[in-house]
């Protein structure tokens, strides 16, 4: 087998991103959708969450609650929405019961959110968001699988990292929407290598089926992504951001450092409206080692396929590689199934398969939920993983974790 080329050969390109995304978007046709309008608004972004429905055609709802026992307040808000000012109040809750033989066997976790997006002019927008993270108990969800004896991210999202500026970002886009350049605090994970099901708000709670976990995504940090369309089919997407993020103290070391990560993607969709439900798409990524040892060197590369059918069925099937050991895993395929009712309900199933670098034996994930949507603003999900061979604790043969996740929007 040939030896791998060397990072340099094709970082280089990376690195280069704001050049790149400049010049193809000189020779860019037009793109006349105006669902393009909010830029790299993957499913778990600020945009996707101000917009009730996961893009379903006429969804149907069950209740208005609690818009209609606050009608002032939303009436508020919808003015101001009007005016261009957009937001959101939300708070998720998650809890996880284990039947392993280590750890605590149980684990919670809240996330209090405000988030909106501000559009002065026609072609651009300013995103915030602010959140609170806090565990109920002893473990976190996002550390449970850990505790349960799984090499695993049981609850992503659901952490103890206490108060952080997630987004603060300006978008600007082209007059015809054909390309979207992001710059400030930016989350990452809200384009990169992104499908219908990955917000661990609304779907899936795996990291194996939210965000690959082969690549080492920085938290939320100063950075410049940028997007271009190629037709109507073709996008490019770039990124580089800080690869030492931290959203509970944002900083500008990244001048001084310039330890980065980067991302490069190539997508293939059925229309500019339906870029993250009909999406097939290869993405390659680097993360500088740090300075101070604590995080090596990784880069690597993923593939995904997942297709919206009938506005109700959407199969994907998913893949990812590193190099380093940063990453969760070493290499990574996921598959499954997600099903949408006309109530926004969402029914989904995913498999997972993966190996760690240093590790030995291979560890199988499954994941089943249903989200129940009272209305667009309430949401109540259970779900349950098995986890098979656990990696951490090779003596189970296997662990069973329940979830119940709540969601409220003001």
């Amino acid at each position: 087998m040939n030896a791998m080329p060397t990072w340099t050969t094709w970082s280089n390109g990376v690195r280069a991103i704001g050049t790149a995304v400049a010049a193809v978007t000189l020779a860019a046709p037009a793109m006349t959708t105006a669902a393009q309008a909010e830029g790299l608004s993957g499913p778990s972004s600020v945009q996707a969450d101000l917009t009730p429905g996961d893009g379903l055609t006429d969804p149907i709802f069950r209740s208005d609650f609690p818009r209609n026992a606050l009608p002032g307040y939303f009436a508020w808000k919808d003015q101001l929405a009007a005016q261009g000012f957009s937001f959101n109040l939300d708070y998720l809750a998650l809890g996880q019961w284990s039947d392993a033989n280590i750890g605590a066997g149980e684990a919670g976790s809240g996330i209090a959110r405000f988030y909106g997006t501000w559009s002065p002019t026609a072609n651009g927008s300013a995103t915030f968001k602010v959140e609170n993270r806090h565990a109920y108990g002893e473990v976190a969800p996002q550390f449970f699988g850990f505790d349960s004896g799984a090499l695993a991210i049981t609850g992503t999202a659901f952490n103890d990292m206490g108060t952080g500026l997630t987004n603060l970002f300006w978008t600007q886009r082209g007059p015809n929407r054909n390309w979207t350049v992001q710059a400030g605090q930016i989350d990452v994970t809200d384009f990169v290598d992104v499908y219908g099901l990955v917000s661990p708000y609304t779907a899936f709670q795996n990291l194996a089926f939210n965000t690959n976990p082969t690549i080492n995504a920085p938290n939320p940090g100063l950075g410049i992504a940028g997007g271009v369309a190629l037709g109507q089919h073709l996008y490019v997407v770039g990124s580089a951001a800080d690869a030492n993020g931290d959203p509970t103290s944002p900083n500008f070391d990244v001048f001084e450092d310039g330890e980065l990560f980067t991302s490069l993607e190539v997508g293939l969709t059925s229309g500019p409206d339906r870029i993250y439900f009909d999406n097939i798409h290869a993405t390659f990524w680097h993360s500088d080692a740090a300075a101070n040892g604590t995080r090596a060197e990784d880069y690597g590369g993923t593939v995904s396929a997942a297709w919206f059918i009938n506005n109700a069925w959407m199969p994907f099937v998913r893949a990812g590689w590193s190099k380093g050991t940063a990453a969760l895993y070493q290499h990574s395929v996921s598959t499954g199934l997600g099903y949408y009712r006309r109530n926004t309900d969402l029914i989904g199933v995913g498999l997972n398969w993966a190996e760690a670098k240093g590790i030995p034996g291979d560890q199988f994930t499954a994941e089943a939920f249903y989200r129940f949507s009272i209305s667009p603003n309430l949401q109540i999900t259970p779900s349950i993983q098995f986890i098979a061979d656990p990696l951490l604790n090779p003596a189970e043969d296997s662990v069973t974790i329940l979830s119940l996740r709540g969601r409220m929007v003001f």
